[in-house]
């Protein structure tokens, strides 16, 4: 792991390096990234729909193949998800979009 994976490693994705906090925010609901150039981030799903979800997430990235793309990541069929706050669930890794 390089120095810019173990920066990454806890927070949330989004939000800014220098937030004193950057870690995860009681009573929200969180998709645990696997994988690709946001390996480890936590993603904020509070008040997403099953469906929404299902869909995945194309997240904004300087870190993946395409300066500027997006790294795409979504859940595996079948695995299960917890429900309430904390970690829900894990979106893995598919690739980079322009």
């Amino acid at each position: 792991m390089n120095g810019d994976e173990q920066l990454l490693r806890g927070r949330v994705y989004g939000r800014d390096h220098d937030d004193p906090d950057p870690g995860p925010r009681p009573g929200r609901r969180y998709a645990v990234l696997i994988g690709g150039p946001l390996d480890g981030l936590l993603l904020d799903i509070t008040g997403w729909r099953p469906e929404e979800i299902d869909d995945g997430a194309a997240l904004s990235t300087e870190l993946g193949q395409f300066s500027g793309g997006r790294a795409l990541y979504d859940p595996r069929p079948g695995e299960s998800r917890t429900p309430g706050p904390g970690v829900s669930c894990r979106l893995y890794y598919s690739g980079d979009a322009p």
